[in-house]
C-alpha cells in the first residue's frame, strides 16, 4: 500500500502520542516546540557576545544574523500555522547586541507557543500567502516550521563547534 508523506506523519504522530487526535500534526509540532525552543535558546546563550559577528565563510550569515533570521522565521511560520496575526515587532538586522538578540529569540518562541496552541490540522488545506506572494496550502507552513527549527539549530550548533564550544544537545549526550 502506497501512502503519502503527510499521511505517514499523521499516523506516526498519533502512534507516538499514544492516542487518537483530531490534529496529530499540530500536536507533534506543539510537542516538538519545547525541545527546539530550549536547545536553540541555549545555543544562543552559549555563544559569547563578541562572537555574534562570527561567520564561517564570507558568504554565510553571522551568528547574530542567524538569530535575527530565526526570529523572523518563527513569527512568519508560527503565525501561519496557528492562523493568527503576526505581531508587529522590530525588524532585527543581526547586528544588535547579544542580550537584545537572545531576548528576541526567546520572545519569538513564546509567540510560537501561543500561536501553536491555536493550530488545527483541519485548516492545513486553506491557502496562505507564501514568500513569493503566491497562495500555498497552510500545510507548507507546518512542514517548513519543523524543518526550519532543525536547520537553524544545526547552523547554531555548527557555529558553536567552530568556536570551540559544545552545542546544548551534545552536552546532554555527554551527561549520559
Amino acid at each position: 500500500m502506497k501512502r503519502s508523506f503527510l499521511s505517514c506523519i499523521i499516523l506516526l504522530s498519533a502512534a507516538a502520542l499514544g492516542q487518537q487526535t483530531k490534529s496529530p500534526v499540530s500536536d507533534v509540532l506543539r510537542a516538538m516546540l519545547t525541545g527546539r525552543e530550549k536547545n536553540t535558546i541555549a545555543a544562543f546563550e552559549e555563544m559569547p557576545a563578541d562572537k555574534f559577528g562570527y561567520k564561517p565563510t564570507p558568504e554565510q550569515m553571522t551568528f547574530g544574523h542567524l538569530a535575527a533570521h530565526i526570529v523572523s522565521s518563527n513569527y512568519y511560520f508560527c503565525s501561519n500555522v496557528g492562523d493568527v496575526p503576526r505581531p508587529k515587532t522590530e525588524e532585527l538586522k543581526g547586528t544588535e547586541g547579544k542580550d537584545k538578540l537572545v531576548a528576541a529569540v526567546k520572545a519569538s518562541f513564546e509567540f510560537c507557543d501561543t500561536a501553536l496552541a491555536k493550530a488545527d490540522d483541519s485548516k492545513m488545506s486553506e491557502n496562505i500567502t507564501w514568500f513569493d506572494d503566491k497562495p500555498r496550502a497552510r500545510a507548507w507552513a507546518f512542514m517548513a516550521l519543523s524543518g526550519s527549527w532543525a536547520d537553524h539549530y544545526g547552523m547554531a550548533a555548527m557555529y558553536l563547534r567552530l568556536n570551540g564550544l559544545v552545542p546544548p544537545t551534545a552536552k546532554q549526550e555527554e551527561k549520559k
